[in-house]
């Protein structure tokens, strides 16, 4: 049984509800919101589907004052470093009664941020693959005033009831970090480096043939905060002697925190190189850098160390722009394109996205090869770089064999880097790499094509096509709901909708 509790944003009135509830499940509404009219219908399904779900989240969007639909939310599937940015949960949420009761029900002291301190200490109880996302808007919330009034001042994703639930859920997992608003009005934890801070194996393939490479090799050196770290380059052949003759290299190579690696290969094999690097690698922590990627952020290893060490996150990696200012890496979307693509690509500095999602952290499915943060051990256990995929699709590959091993990936836009794109390998459009592209394609979709077409990062009603993302699809990636209806589906369960 689901039963509906509503009791305006008042935690004792709906706590009050709470205690009059029989259902096994619980769905908290706003006084004046809206449910879509067959919501209870897919909460019942999801629930007769999985019965083991403790918590449930659909998409949701507005109603204004003429009863006009406007703003559609189309979420991620659980995020749990989005949550930590912002309710990603919201609304309809449904949860398991038993979960609730254990968890103290709504508890005060939060403001409009109680329903955000309330699916935080719930999930403390369960497990992801038990919190599951209804990607269909079934709740609209009613804006109750026009847009000339004033807004209440702890609505936004990072008031201080906001902070507060998120402080106080990361001291009950025992993480130390702190959290603070952003410009953008979102939460953004900012974690503690581990004591003693673990080695880092900065890993960088290169040809040491430019300036380029020779300036972000440089800045990696002397921008750098983080102190427990080794740079190892991999040319190939004699491509290290030819450069001590230039002086920028000169001074990279002489550095005592750097070693040159060579091999023979004839042929680029970005994954052969990298895998290379890291077994002559000492550190615990492995950092695959591109030579045109150039720090910003200079305590950025400091950053992304602090996030690959905590329990569960396999891999972490940064906001990377053009070198006039345009994102270029803002996590990886599955599915966008042949394969994958870049969230946010080509947008300006600065710009929020759809709903924040392009300045906040959060966890994806991939993050970029170009600068990427590994727990040695989740890249070990992945078996590190596919060789049979030697230019693209590699880093890919491998962020979801972490992920298929149960760990997470995360991209933190706290790290700023610039990319300076394809100058020391070469285009990506040579004829060449056209080829290796197809034939890399066919791979990807041979080996990954049901992950790929269901990024848990990306909902089903956003666009695929491109090249913009976060756009919603001219033909949303859902059955219609007469294709299920005719399928004759029970909901003859012991848990039944009042």
């Amino acid at each position: 049984m689901c039963a509906p509790v509503a009791g305006g944003d008042d935690d004792i009135n709906q706590n009050s509800a709470l205690e009059l509830a029989s259902g096994d499940y619980l769905a908290f509404l706003g006084s004046a919101d809206l449910l879509s009219e067959d919501a209870l219908f897919w909460v019942a399904r999801e629930i007769v589907h999985h019965p083991e779900v403790d918590l449930l989240f659909s998409d949701e969007d507005k109603v204004d004052l003429e009863g006009v639909r406007l703003d559609p939310l189309f979420k991620s599937a659980w995020n749990q470093a989005l949550m930590l940015s912002q309710n990603a949960f919201g609304q309809l949420g449904v949860y398991r009664r038993e979960i609730v009761e254990k968890a103290g029900g709504l508890r005060s002291g939060y403001g409009a941020a109680q329903d955000h301190d309330l699916v935080l200490r719930c999930a403390e109880r369960t497990i992801s693959e038990n919190i599951r996302h209804i990607p269909r808007v079934l709740y609209h919330r009613r804006e109750l005033s026009s847009g000339t009034d004033e807004k209440p001042s702890n609505t936004s994703p990072g008031s201080k009831g906001a902070r507060q639930a998120v402080r106080d859920h990361l001291q009950r997992i025992g993480i130390r970090a702190s959290v603070i608003e952003t410009d953008a009005g979102n939460c953004q934890v900012q974690y503690e480096v581990p004591q003693p801070p673990p080695l880092v194996s900065i890993i960088v393939p290169s040809t040491l043939s430019n300036a380029v490479a020779a300036t972000c090799l440089t800045s990696v050196l002397t921008k750098s905060t983080y102190r427990e770290f080794e740079l190892l380059i991999l040319v190939r052949g004699n491509s290290a002697s030819r450069a001590t003759d230039t002086s920028g290299f000169a001074r990279i190579l002489a550095d005592p925190r750097v070693k040159i690696i060579q091999y023979e290969d004839t042929q680029f094999n970005f994954s052969r190189i990298c895998n290379l690097g890291e077994r002559s690698a000492r550190g615990s922590v492995l950092c695959f850098l591109n030579d045109d990627v150039e720090v910003i952020t200079h305590d950025w290893l400091e950053r992304l160390v602090s996030r690959v060490v905590l329990d569960g996150v396999g891999a972490v990696g940064p906001m990377l722009y053009y070198p006039n200012d345009a994102i270029q890496h803002a996590g990886v979307l599955l599915g966008v394109g042949s394969v994958a693509a870049h969230a946010f690509a080509g947008r300006p500095r600065g710009y929020r996205g759809y709903f924040s999602r392009a300045c906040v952290e959060q966890d994806y499915s991939c993050v970029t090869g170009a600068c990427a943060v590994i727990k040695r051990e989740a890249f070990e256990a992945a078996r590190g770089f596919d060789e049979s995929l030697p230019v693209a699709f590699n880093d890919v590959d491998l962020c979801l064999k972490i992920r298929r091993n149960g760990a997470r990936i995360v991209w933190t836009p706290t790290v700023e880097m610039y990319h300076h794109e394809s100058l020391t390998f070469g285009p990506h459009d040579s004829p060449q790499r056209l080829r290796q592209f197809v034939r890399d394609v066919e791979a990807m979709r041979l080996r990954w094509g049901d992950v790929i077409d269901s990024d848990p990062s990306y909902n089903p009603n956003l666009e695929l096509a491109g090249p913009q993302t976060f756009l919603l699809a001219l033909s949303p990636r859902l059955p219609p709901p007469e294709r299920i209806l005719s399928g004759r589906e029970s909901i003859s369960r012991t848990s039944q909708l009042t």
